[in-house]
């Protein structure tokens, strides 16, 4: 099972919101997911993403793939740096 974290509408008409899921990259765009694992409003920007940071460092971990967007929202909110961190850390525990 391909796992991807990705943004899934659920605005009205010309009014987009997104929820930011871990998804089988089979299902559809607003079909199932897997895990919420967090929201955002594009008129509002990247930085006022609202994202479970444990959730998102778990499914990353997990070799979870972000989409192009969720990437640079992760970026943006430091979560890309915490995650290589973490796979650092474990790199060198294994070394040992």
């Amino acid at each position: 099972m391909a796992v991807k974290i990705r943004l899934t509408r659920i605005g009205r008409h010309k009014d987009p919101f997104y929820r930011i899921v871990a998804a089988d990259s089979h299902f559809a765009r607003d079909g199932r997911y897997i895990e919420q694992i967090g929201y955002f409003d594009p008129e509002k920007g990247i930085e006022t993403a609202i994202i479970d940071e444990e959730l998102a460092l778990k499914w990353l971990k997990s070799g979870a793939v972000p989409s192009d967007t969720v990437k640079a929202i992760f970026t943006r909110k430091g979560l890309n740096a915490k995650a290589k961190a973490v796979a650092s850390k474990k790199e060198v525990k294994k070394a040992k």
